[in-house]
């Protein structure tokens, strides 16, 4: 191997996925095993709070608006917000049945069937913008809370979707919740399944709608995107079984049998990291305050403390 060979792709990795070999360049973020997540090499626990539109920009542009800068941006969201009426109208077509992930995927076929203009960067700009938009409608007819709620995009990215969404039971805290959860989410690394999957279909110069239908295809499997529902499943059954779940006795007979029986404990462990991911650490702490006599976050505070300890 030459001194810029990086990794030697051997018969054995052929037929185990692409963990640990490199497959391109991400200079939006990086994931390190001991700092964590990063964007544009700033801390993910120092962005979590502030506006997603700033943290968009600066993934974006590579470095943080000035304030002139971030007010335009977000002008310019707003001015690319109005999704096509017919994108609403194919949701309103689609039978109830189905995970919603495969009303995004429909929805994102629609938005391109549209709305593509062949180009990236306005592709790109049209979807972050009407993305809010659409994921509300999805939620607003499956769940049958009533009709889609006008898009107000002067409110803010966030908290437009907020109220757009308006769950018949929703907290006052869902904004700041949806605000800090969209940040923590906005890219990891650009080495995993849904990232490598997009730039793929990409390769191909297919459109950004395509590219991104392929990711999110990736993303819905249980072993990725989809785990963050395994993990509160996991979390509401566990809360069933425990003779006392707010007894940190109680929880770790639990963890030790279901490790005796080869169960696996949901939300521990990771491809990278090799410390507690920077994004739960920040969901802990605002869970702390906005959530800290639900039942089932006192599970999980518990199930955090004894499994760190396996």
């Amino acid at each position: 191997m030459s001194e810029k060979t990086l990794f030697e792709v051997k018969e054995e990795h052929l037929d185990t996925g692409l963990r640990g070999i490199p497959t391109g360049h991400c200079p939006t973020s990086k994931v390190d095993p001991q700092k964590g997540l990063s964007y544009r090499g700033y801390p993910i626990s120092d962005l979590a709070y502030k506006d997603p539109e700033e943290i968009i920009y600066l993934l974006y542009r590579g470095e943080f608006p000035t304030k002139e800068e971030l007010i335009e941006f977000k002008n310019e969201l707003i001015s690319r917000s109005k999704l096509d009426p017919q994108v609403i109208d194919h949701l309103r077509s689609l039978p109830r049945e189905g995970h919603p992930m495969k009303w995004f995927l429909s929805g994102i076929n629609c938005m391109g069937l549209v709305s593509s203009k062949g180009d990236y960067r306005e592709d790109f700009l049209n979807l972050i913008s009407q993305l809010p938009e659409m994921v509300a409608a999805i939620f607003r007819i499956r769940s049958q809370w009533g009709d889609t709620i006008l898009s107000k995009p002067e409110l803010g990215y966030m908290e437009n979707f907020a109220q757009m969404l308006s769950p018949p039971q929703g907290s006052q805290h869902l904004t700041k919740l949806m605000r800090i959860f969209n940040v923590l989410h906005y890219d990891h690394g650009g080495g995993n399944l849904s990232t490598f999957v997009g730039k793929a279909v990409a390769s191909s110069l297919a459109d950004i709608y395509e590219s991104l239908m392929g990711a999110m295809t990736a993303l819905a499997g249980p072993l990725h995107g989809k785990a963050n529902q395994e993990c509160l499943r996991f979390l509401k059954t566990t809360y069933s079984k425990i003779s006392n779940p707010e007894e940190e006795s109680a929880v770790l007979k639990f963890v030790e049998e279901l490790f005796h029986s080869g169960g696996k404990l949901y939300g521990f462990g990771h491809a990278v990291l090799r410390v507690e991911d920077p994004r739960a650490t920040v969901q802990y702490e605002l869970g702390k305050e906005i959530a800290g006599e639900d039942p089932y976050f006192k599970l999980a505070l518990l199930l955090r403390k004894v499994g760190s300890e396996f």
